[in-house]
């Protein structure tokens, strides 16, 4: 069973694609960690993330990066959202995002175009969201945890700008996939955006005889 959890940044998705892997005993993919390494790798190498051929040359990084806490900061979210409007930068990532998928036993992918591109067949699909003002206020205390010194106008405008550019970008852009559960989060506690999430995947699953694993 593969379950799509979509939404914008700082939605919450990523920590209940989490909660939902240890709840259904799922392996999970976090497919903006991908993009951020891209973009991380960019500067690295001293590329221009806002050029196709340089970002494509940013794909080839290092597995071990993924493992590098600067891929959670804003910076490098910021990175991350401008190297994803590149076709050759979303196409060198596709095969990667398919093949873990595909696994036998199933698999909880997060992103932004999982339910429509990734895995259209998705047996479940969730798009996570929250306003623009509880996304802020979660990133800007997930940013100051980390020692980052951004204010929350600062966050705000940078969440603000990510959507524009996720919404309109040309390839996979953003979208609610027409057979997706909407979670919105605004209101909730981290543990009741879980519940409410897990709730709606065990009733979609009952709907169509599912079971995970």
């Amino acid at each position: 069973m593969i379950i799509a959890v979509d939404g914008p940044t700082a939605s919450g998705k990523g920590t209940i694609a989490r909660g939902l892997g240890k709840h259904f005993g799922l392996p999970v993919l976090d497919t903006g960690l991908l993009y951020r390494a891209v973009g991380l790798q960019a500067r690295k190498m001293g590329l221009d993330p806002d050029d196709p051929m340089d970002a494509a040359r940013a794909t080839e990084f290092p597995d071990m990066l993924l493992k590098e806490p600067e891929l959670r900061t804003v910076a490098c979210g910021a990175l991350a959202s401008r190297v994803s409007v590149h076709k050759r930068v979303r196409a060198a990532l596709l095969e990667r995002q398919r093949k873990f998928a595909a696994q036998p036993g199933g698999a909880i992918l997060d992103g932004r175009d999982i339910g429509t591109v990734i895995a259209p067949d998705a047996e479940v699909k969730l798009f996570v969201t929250a306003s623009l003002e509880a996304r802020a206020r979660r990133r800007h205390a997930e940013s100051h945890s980390r020692g980052e010194k951004l204010t929350l106008d600062q966050v705000m405008d940078d969440l603000a700008k990510r959507d524009e550019r996720d919404r309109n970008r040309a390839e996979a852009p953003l979208l609610q996939a027409e057979d997706a559960l909407l979670l919105d989060n605004s209101d909730m506690t981290p543990a009741e955006a879980l519940q409410a999430a897990i709730d709606a995947v065990e009733q979609a699953m009952a709907g169509k005889g599912l079971k995970a694993g």
